[in-house]
């Protein structure tokens, strides 16, 4: 009680989640670019891809085109954060959300008659996708690392969380847009106009988050790295109380100073498992669900309208559940929550994949699909994201993250452009291969995830410090 006491002790609630809401417009964001596709998916594969007479790889890769931007703007994050800082990179994604907003909307822009597909628009259509997905990269990669940077240590797991959360809730906030959207209206306007307003719809929320990022601060452990000190503690005051602000800083400056801030300077484990963390998030076919879930539920047998209300309660269950991980993971840690995700998930993508061997349509595909999505949002959705923020080291932190990043991304773009054509293949065999990957997942985490719940950022510096430590020593006493 005296330690929470302590800990709370000083520290500005409303300051600090001020800050936290501007920042997770980044993720609301990131949510609402990502999944605006799962309403005009079905009208641009019409428009630009079947008038063309091409391929169902061509429709995979074209859907999944931001996701090459995601992969670019994960892997330039750490140049950027470290760079510019952890505030202006996210105002550059703010720009590149708002252009992309109006060119995936209007791809025919100076260049092209409108209402003509032609490869050259299918290219620029392409082109205004990667935009916004670098700015969902970069912001996938910096938010969490911002929060991160901002939050107290006896709160950062639901703060950090709070991203994921927006990330959902900007979903649902597209669901509803595009149900809203297509309600009432014909195919044939759909695929000419419908699909146009549902990307342009961005730009609003793209607008807002620019202009509220110039009221917030910079992190204070950017500003320590970057020498200005003084605005740091100025920072960490605001935030934790001018007593607490100074022990802070202290530990701050103890590990910029005490390291040289090469990528592999702690070893390679704390970089492998930021990797692996990033890689099985996608790997466990979260985001086919999201892209594809209005013709999932068509295919089983729900027409246009009902197939958008249903993606828009998946929608809700995606936000229910995201809320429990937010109350437990600063209680319950985050390889319980991680652990009895993946056993979740895979109970839910192997009864899939069995319902789909015996051709089985119906409500018990829908419940089992809620059953998978719900155990994904309450802990690989968000607890993935608090894991990256938090394990690896001040120093090296921007470059690990951008390496990450990039690598769910990839796995992303990988796992959403062969998701047609496996189901081609076979329906069952893509569902039991997700649910090998939930396995898989709990084994990683069961293994290899260090427990970081109440750890301050420095002292999971310290963790793997040891760790990288040792590691000469055995191999010495092995030579000996």
């Amino acid at each position: 009680m005296i330690k929470n006491e302590k800990e709370t002790a000083g520290q500005n609630i409303p300051y600090i989640a001020g800050i936290t809401l501007i920042a997770t417009l980044g993720g609301l964001l990131f949510g609402y670019d990502t999944a605006v596709i799962s309403g005009a998916e079905r009208s641009v594969q019409i428009f630009l891809v079947d008038r063309l007479g091409l391929s169902t790889w061509v429709h995979g890769a074209t859907i999944s085109s931001a996701l090459i931007g995601c992969i670019i703007g994960g892997a330039i994050s750490g140049v950027f954060a470290s760079g510019i800082g952890r505030k202006k990179t996210l105002i550059l994604a703010a720009v590149l959300f708002f252009l992309s907003a109006l060119g995936s909307g209007y791809p025919e822009f100076l260049f092209f008659e409108e209402g003509e597909p032609t490869m050259g628009l299918l290219y620029m259509f392409n082109f205004y996708r990667i935009i916004g997905g670098i700015g969902v990269g970069l912001a996938s990669a910096v938010v969490p690392v911002y929060i991160g940077e901002i939050a107290p240590a006896n709160m950062r797991g639901r703060l950090v969380s709070l991203n994921q959360f927006a990330i959902i809730f900007g979903m649902l906030v597209v669901y509803f847009v595009n149900w809203g959207i297509a309600s009432g209206q014909s195919v044939e306007w759909l695929n000419d106009v419908g699909w146009r307003r549902m990307f342009l719809s961005e730009a609003i929320p793209a607008g807002l988050f620019g202009v509220l990022l110039f009221f917030v601060p910079e992190t204070p452990r950017y500003l320590s790295m970057a020498g200005r000190d003084d605005e740091a503690l100025e920072i960490l005051s605001k935030v934790n109380g001018r007593h607490r602000a100074k022990e802070i800083f202290a530990e701050i400056k103890n590990t910029v100073q005490h390291h040289s801030g090469k990528l592999l300077s702690y070893g390679k484990t704390v970089i492998v498992i930021g990797v692996l963390l990033s890689v099985f998030q996608q790997f466990v076919g979260i985001n086919v669900a999201l892209y594809y879930a209005p013709r999932i539920f068509e295919s089983m047998g729900a027409g246009k309208d009902a197939s958008m209300l249903q993606t828009v309660v998946m929608g809700l269950i995606n936000v229910i559940f995201t809320v429990v991980a937010i109350l437990t993971v600063d209680r319950w840690g985050r390889k319980p929550l991680l652990m009895v995700g993946s056993i979740g998930m895979a109970i839910g993508m192997f009864a899939i994949a069995g319902l789909a061997y015996y051709e089985i349509i119906g409500i018990s595909t829908l419940v089992f699909i809620i059953i998978y999505t719900a155990s994904f949002m309450m802990s690989w959705g968000p607890i993935c994201w608090v894991l990256i923020s938090e394990i690896f080291p001040n120093k090296i932190r921007g470059k690990a993250v951008a390496v990450a990043v990039a690598a769910q991304w990839a796995a992303n773009f990988f796992i959403s452009a062969t998701y047609p054509s496996m189901m081609e293949f076979s329906g069952a065999f893509t569902y039991g291969f997700y649910g090998l990957m939930s396995l898989l997942s709990f084994l990683f985490v069961w293994k290899m995830i260090p427990e970081t719940k109440g750890k301050s950022l420095e002292e999971m510096e310290e963790l793997w410090r040891d760790k990288s430590n040792r590691v000469p020593e055995s191999n010495a006493a092995a030579g000996r």
